[in-house]
């Protein structure tokens, strides 16, 4: 009766443990999605294949039909705001934070503004 009573406070214990873990998680990701310059497939690599290997940020996807970016981040590491300078740095606009003038001129030409005008 003991073992059997040692074991069901294990498994509650270990239940717990997990739901306070997951909820943390939870708490300390933010997901926020902006518009950005990005204009092509190639502007989509650039800006997926950057993000991607920030650390903290967690999923990044470009919508190929509305130029929306998405990027899932740490809360411990970004913010919107840091976020939003990581695009601009690559040479894209992010929202209300302009592009790096001198990363967008040196953007293949298909990205630049105005090429698929």
């Amino acid at each position: 009766m003991k073992t059997k009573l040692t074991f069901t406070l294990v498994v509650i214990l270990i239940m717990a443990t997990s739901m306070f873990t997951s909820i943390a998680n939870a708490q300390s990701s933010k997901t926020i999605t902006f518009h950005t310059s990005a204009q092509c497939g190639m502007c989509k690599e650039t800006i997926e294949g950057a993000m991607n290997f920030e650390r903290g940020i967690q999923f990044v996807e470009l919508n190929m039909e509305n130029m929306f970016l998405t990027v899932k981040y740490r809360t411990k590491v970004h913010n919107e705001a840091s976020i939003k300078k990581l695009v601009a740095e690559l040479g894209y606009s992010a929202g209300d934070v302009k592009a790096n003038e001198k990363a967008m001129n040196e953007l293949p030409k298909c990205c630049q503004p105005g090429a698929h005008l």
